[in-house]
């Protein structure tokens, strides 16, 4: 079981950078892909980042493909997301999610069991 909290959120100008961090407890931290998915109102949640167990696989949507970086540190128990190039369309809850390992890269919001409460990012026109 894990327990995910999110914090970096914050209010951004247009083409700054802003790194969320999502720091985990629980056992074997090592054992779960993570991914960063955000929510901006009235919409729905959409993934922007993958990861897997040991960060050597990554996954991007083309929306924030090339500014976003998604990395993890297992031994502190943290995953982070570092956001370059930041657009008003950005805007949104950034949550902070994970699954078992299963072989792949989980794409789909229904596959994550574990969920941080988010953190709001707000990048103004």
């Amino acid at each position: 079981q894990l327990q995910l909290v999110e914090s970096g959120g914050g209010l951004v100008q247009a083409g700054g950078s802003r790194r969320l961090s999502c720091a985990a407890s629980g056992r074997d931290f090592s054992r779960y892909g993570m991914g960063w998915f955000r929510q901006p109102s009235g919409k729905e949640r959409e993934l922007v980042a993958a990861v897997s167990w040991g960060g050597r696989i990554t996954y991007y949507p083309d929306s924030v493909k090339g500014r976003f970086t998604i990395s993890r540190d297992n031994p502190k128990n943290t995953v982070y997301l570092q956001m370059n190039s930041l657009k008003p369309e950005d805007t949104a809850v950034y949550y902070c999610a994970g699954a078992l390992w299963i072989g792949r890269l989980v794409r789909r919001a229904e596959e994550y069991v574990y969920w941080g409460q988010g953190t709001q990012v707000s990048v103004p026109s």
